[in-house]
Order: structure tokens, then C-alpha cells, then sequence
């Protein structure tokens, strides 16, 4: 795991203000990668960074980073966006009977259509020639495959369908982009707010701190070749069924 983050010299973060966000730039600053981290004011306190400001409702401040990156592109782009609870309290669905419209819409427009116009501006910037990875923060519940327990339809149908527009991506891209990776990570059950109202009960060692998080997933994608492009992963590397 020293070697992680070689070979890249330039990545963006969107989503720094997370603590997975926030984890991966410090992990990447402290390997020499030039770090560019975005979140909703776009201020920064790390050393070395440079902040931006965007918001996942508005495209335009997304291709505004995208302009001023053209001339300096980055080779890892990593969208640490997500929700699981909405501002105003509104958690995952236990049944069906609990699906609110607005609420799903906002859930795909975060977890979803965000990471997509991330990739749309993004994606078009990388190098022809040479090593480049986009990743997408995902979940092991948007696995249609594995999913024995139902239940928090928002969530689960936003990560499949995030999943698979990571698959469309990786198509489209390995047509231009020989030596391109497009590929979603599930980062485990970490110590964030995100995951905070369901934290109790966890198994001894489930949980996991936010700098050990972001090893492990810089860890996987060190390890990622063109061939695992368009797949979900998690955070041991092991490949998550569609």
C-alpha cells in the first residue's frame, strides 16, 4: 500500500468537504499527486490544495472547473459525492409505501445525475495517451444481484443506476481511451455523517475511519487496469456483482 497513488500527477476531487472526500486528498497531497478538491464554498485549510467551488445542481459550475483544468488536465477524477439522508431528515425507505416523489428525485439528482455531469466535463479532458482513472463513490446495495433484503429503494436504485451509467462511460471511453479505467468503488461502512444514524449494531471492526478508508480505495485503484474498466469494486478490490 506505499505505492499508492503512482503514476498519477494531477486528480480532482469533487466532494472533499466529506470525510471520504477529504481523507483522499490528504492520502494524494501526502504522495506528491497535485490535488485539486471541490466542495460546495470551494475553501480548503490543506496545505497544497487548491479549492473550487461547485454544486451538483449546477452544471455550469462543473464545466466552469472543467475550462480551467483544459490546459492542465487531470489523469484521476474521483466523484466522493453521495447521500443516504437528505438535509431535511428524509432517510431510505423501509417499504414501498414510504416512496415520496420529490424525495427519490432528489436522491437520483445527488447520487446519480451529479456523478454523470462530473463525467460528462471531466472525462472529455483526459489524456489519449498515457494512465487515467475516473471513479465513482458507489455501495454494495446497488448490487440488483446481490440485494436479498429490499428496502431503501432510493439509494439502491440511484447506485444501480449510477452503476451502470459507470459501464456506459467505460464503453464509450475505451473507444478513444485506450489506457483509460472508469469505475465505481464501494468504500465499506465508514465513520461519516453519512453513515451515522446507522452506525449501532455494526460487528466489531466494521466501521472504518475515513484515512483507512481512503487508503484502501486508492489502494484499488492503483490496482486497476483498463480490463477492469465499467465494474464496481470494494474496498478490499474484490469485484461486485451487477
Amino acid at each position: 500500500m506505499d505505492d499508492v497513488g503512482k503514476g498519477f500527477r494531477r486528480a480532482v476531487v469533487f466532494g472533499a468537504g466529506g470525510g471520504i472526500g477529504r481523507a483522499l486528498v490528504e492520502a494524494l497531497l501526502s504522495r506528491g499527486v497535485e490535488v485539486w478538491c471541490g466542495s460546495r464554498n470551494g475553501e480548503t485549510d490543506l496545505k497544497g490544495a487548491r479549492g473550487f467551488a461547485f454544486d451538483l445542481a449546477d452544471e455550469d459550475s462543473i464545466a466552469r472547473i472543467a475550462e480551467n483544468l483544459r490546459a492542465t488536465p487531470p489523469d484521476l477524477v474521483i466523484a466522493a459525492t453521495g447521500v443516504l439522508t437528505l438535509s431535511g431528515g428524509s432517510g431510505p425507505e423501509r417499504s414501498l409505501r414510504q416512496i415520496d416523489a420529490a424525495v427519490m428525485e432528489e436522491v437520483f439528482r445527488i447520487n446519480t445525475i451529479g456523478p454523470a455531469l462530473i463525467a460528462k466535463h471531466m472525462l472529455p479532458l483526459f489524456p489519449r495517451e498515457g494512465r487515467c482513472a475516473f471513479v465513482a463513490l458507489s455501495a454494495r446495495v446497488g448490487s440488483i444481484s446481490d440485494n436479498r433484503l429490499g428496502g431503501w429503494h432510493s439509494y439502491r436504485a440511484s447506485k444501480a443506476a449510477l452503476n451502470m451509467l459507470v459501464r456506459n462511460f467505460a464503453i464509450e471511453m475505451s473507444r478513444t481511451h485506450k489506457h483509460s479505467i472508469v469505475a465505481a468503488l464501494h468504500p465499506g461502512t465508514v465513520d461519516t455523517p453519512l453513515s451515522a444514524p446507522y452506525q449501532s449494531g455494526l460487528p466489531e471492526g466494521q466501521l472504518t475511519k475515513p484515512e483507512d478508508a481512503a487508503r484502501n480505495l486508492l489502494g484499488v485503484i492503483d490496482a486497476l487496469t483498463p480490463a477492469d474498466s465499467g465494474k464496481v469494486f470494494d474496498w478490499k478490490g474484490e469485484e461486485i456483482a451487477p
